[in-house]
């Protein structure tokens, strides 16, 4: 999810579900230490809770980075073993560590021995030519035996040479049965799975396998899934969902990012998909790909494009 899940989409995020664990982007330990932090890692208390994934392979790299991310504020550490971009490849981390499992443990171990949050781990079921049944069975004893406290795989190989970052997401096929077994052989872990889950549906089958789901692309591309998430999975009880209070939070959001200096797109273009389905949707859709984006737009624009979105015939209204 790099480049998609910034501070702003997590705000957003968050403002559809109380409950669920928010990730950052994969942030590469050099720039944690480096960069500047509070552009990389800089986020919102409404955020919580929130991981911050790091991307690196040298252990005391990223022990510091995590370090940085505890005292930070953020909840938890997830190590990205499954990121299969150019810019990953060229720096020998994310998926390619799946042909170094050791290393993977020796960075686990590292990391939690520099914070008291828990750190975690997301990989692929395996890269390249592995055999996925090996394979992953490997990486998740290391990472166990560093007492890593999740495993969230990913049901797809990862091939680096072949296929594009893009066709890495869907090409190669998913096999969640691998995972299911993964999770059967370690019953007393915590085995999350991700990959392909399109709804709130799908994601609670897969809890009859295994201990969490992850959305990526559905819940980015129609954000509005989340909506029914605390109800489904954590038993808040609650009436039709207020997207007018979720507007309302946005616009004053986007009100205080445009105070700093900043432009209301950055903030809307995360937006787009929420009404996806509903009459009104592509009025809406257009409104923020046009008018949100010229310079000097306020968040006045945000509620003129939920105003173009119906809900049983009747059209939206913001306060």
């Amino acid at each position: 999810m790099m480049d998609w899940t910034d501070r702003h989409c997590r705000f957003f995020h968050r403002q559809l579900t109380s409950r669920a664990l928010l990730y950052t982007e994969m942030v590469v330990a050099d720039a944690v230490i480096h960069g500047a932090r509070e552009r990389l890692l800089g986020f919102d208390a409404a955020e919580h809770p929130v991981a911050l994934q790091l991307g690196g392979s040298n252990p005391g790299k990223l022990a510091e980075a995590a370090r940085i991310g505890e005292a930070i504020g953020y909840d938890e550490i997830n190590l990205n073993v499954g990121c299969p971009s150019d810019r990953v490849q060229s720096g020998a981390f994310g998926a390619c560590l799946m042909k170094v499992p050791d290393l993977v443990a020796d960075c686990v171990a590292a990391m939690k021995a520099a914070v008291a949050i828990p750190v975690t781990v997301k990989c692929r079921i395996g890269v390249d030519e592995q055999d996925p049944e090996p394979a992953l069975d490997t990486l998740a004893d290391g990472v166990f035996e560093a007492c890593a406290d999740a495993l969230w795989v990913h049901a797809r190989k990862a091939w680096l040479e072949g296929l594009s970052p893009k066709e890495n997401r869907d090409i190669p096929p998913l096999d969640y049965g691998r995972v299911y077994r993964l999770k059967a052989r370690k019953r007393n872990e915590f085995i999350g799975i991700n990959g392909g889950i399109q709804s709130i549906e799908e994601a609670r089958a897969h809890l009859d396998h295994v201990d969490g789901a992850m959305l990526g692309r559905a819940a980015y591309h129609t954000p509005g899934i989340l909506a029914g998430v605390d109800t489904a999975f954590y038993g808040v009880k609650s009436d039709a969902f207020d997207f007018a209070a979720v507007i309302d939070a946005m616009a004053e959001y986007a009100a205080h990012h445009i105070e700093q200096g900043g432009r209301l797109g950055h903030v809307t273009r995360h937006m787009v998909g929420l009404f996806h389905g509903l009459p009104g949707a592509r009025r809406y859709r257009q409104i923020l790909s046009t008018d949100a984006t010229r310079p000097g737009a306020g968040p006045d624009v945000l509620k003129t494009a939920f105003a173009a979105v119906e809900f049983g015939g009747a059209a939206a209204e913001a306060a």
